[in-house]
Order: C-alpha cells, then sequence, then structure tokens
C-alpha cells in the first residue's frame, strides 16, 4: 500500500523522466543507482567536455567500492551522458536526434546544428540473391551496388550505413558518385530518382565485432538498427539501407497524427 501523501517522499517528476526518480516505494536503493544520481548531478554541475575525477577520489567521495562506482559509470556511459576519452571520462553532450522521415542523414543532422560527415568503407557490384532481388524490385542475379560509409557527427564516429541500389538505375554511381555525400541528392540528379514512399523499421541489437571496431565502440555498447526500403513515385524501389546508430548518442523523434 501506498503511503498517505503526507508522508509520501517529496520526488522530482517531470514528463519523459522516471516516475519517482526510479526510487521504488519502498524507498530501498542499491548502492550503485545512488552512486548513480550523485553522479549526474556532478555531470551538471561540471558542464559538457569536463574531465570526472578518477574513480578512486569518487568512490571516496560517495562512501561506495569502486566496482560499485564503475557499474554506476557503465550505465551513464551506455545512456550517453558520459564518454571515454584516453584513460579517462568526460561529460558527454545531449544527443543527436534524427527525424523519422524520407529525408537524409546529412540534411538531418544539419538541421541539429551538427556538422554530417561520412568516411567509405567501400563501393562495390554483386549478383542480387533472392532476398536483395525482392526487396529491390529487380531478378536474381542482376547486378546492386553496395556502398558501405561509418556515419559523422562533428568528426566523430557514430555508426554505420549500408546502402543497395540497383546498377541499372544507377550505373555509373562507381566512377561520379562523391562518397562524402548524399546518396539521395545523387540519386535525384544522377537518376531523376525521387522518393515517393518508404518503410522504416527499428529495433536494438548488439554490434559485431567488426562493426564495433568500424563505428570505435565497445561490442556491450548497445545499437539502433535502421531497415529502410524506399520507393518512387511509381513504387519502384530504388533503395535498401541498413543503417547502425550509437545507442548512446542517438534518438529518433516523430510527429503523430491522428487517422480520420
Amino acid at each position: 500500500m501506498s503511503p498517505p501523501p503526507s508522508q509520501a517522499p517529496r520526488l522530482p517528476h517531470s514528463p519523459g523522466a522516471p516516475v519517482r526518480a526510479g526510487i521504488p516505494e519502498h524507498g530501498r536503493m542499491p548502492k550503485y543507482y545512488l552512486a548513480k544520481a550523485q553522479l549526474s548531478d556532478l555531470l551538471t554541475e561540471l558542464g559538457e567536455g569536463a574531465t570526472l575525477p578518477a574513480e578512486r577520489e569518487l568512490a571516496e567521495r560517495y562512501g561506495v567500492a569502486r566496482e560499485t562506482l564503475r557499474l554506476a559509470l557503465r550505465e551513464l556511459l551506455l545512456e550517453g551522458r558520459v564518454r571515454r576519452q584516453g584513460r579517462g571520462t568526460v561529460v558527454a553532450g545531449p544527443k543527436i536526434e534524427q527525424p523519422l522521415s524520407l529525408g537524409s542523414y546529412t540534411e538531418g543532422v544539419r538541421r541539429r546544428g551538427h556538422v554530417p560527415g561520412r568516411a567509405l568503407i567501400g563501393l562495390e557490384r554483386f549478383a542480387a540473391d533472392a532476398e536483395a532481388a525482392r526487396e529491390l524490385g529487380v531478378e536474381r542475379g542482376d547486378f546492386v551496388w553496395h556502398l558501405e560509409r561509418v556515419l559523422l557527427v562533428d568528426d566523430e564516429r557514430v555508426g554505420l550505413e549500408s546502402t543497395y541500389a540497383p546498377t541499372a538505375l544507377l550505373p555509373r554511381m562507381d566512377q561520379d558518385f562523391d562518397p562524402n555525400g548524399s546518396f539521395y541528392a545523387y540519386a535525384q540528379e544522377a537518376g531523376g530518382l525521387f522518393s515517393g514512399g518508404g518503410e522504416e523499421r527499428i529495433e536494438t541489437v548488439l554490434a559485431t565485432p567488426r562493426e564495433a571496431l568500424l563505428i570505435g565502440t565497445p561490442p556491450a555498447l548497445p545499437m539502433l538498427l535502421l531497415h529502410r526500403r524506399s520507393w518512387d513515385p511509381d513504387g519502384r524501389p530504388f533503395e535498401r539501407v541498413r543503417t547502425l546508430y550509437r545507442g548512446d548518442r542517438f534518438s529518433f523523434w516523430t510527429e503523430l497524427k491522428a487517422e480520420r
């Protein structure tokens, strides 16, 4: 039974935040969570980019074991509140909000006041298997482009993107595509391809060892995986994208409208 209102603890609460700041009704909290709450206050006090004191000093300050403190720091790291820099830990900036829309990654990042970038891993042509043929509306064995790039925000590696497109629609992609540029802009200019719609699915995954190495993250860091398929106004598929985003650096939003 909950305590009467006069006896209930007065805890800050705002929309979007955990109810009762995540504290159970019985009031007992794990030591690591108390340390995490204290560290959270410290992050606000220090500000973005500041270096945290050493683990030993923080453990003594909050009266916990170093392993307890590391657990608190690990959660803050997964939430994107802090990041590793060399042998130290620094206060991270806010997550990058990316809209769920048919616009490009480049446009979304720029709208948030950041500098987008990409680093080319490879551009190759391969014969479509049954699944690639179905998703891209081509015959099995037809050639398909695979473009793989690391996503950058302000020169920081934040994701990994694989784009698949029918070679017949963009036959000169290996010759005149700028690997640092927007695929959508190129598709419009070189192939006259304009998006008429699409579908997107999001799930949480862990990166493979190769993906973690390319993005520069620990394999245990949760990732957001987006699958997108786009088609032109005539319903012809022209793109299939698989994009991994760092879960500690990105959040996604969309506007919902009532059905009528």
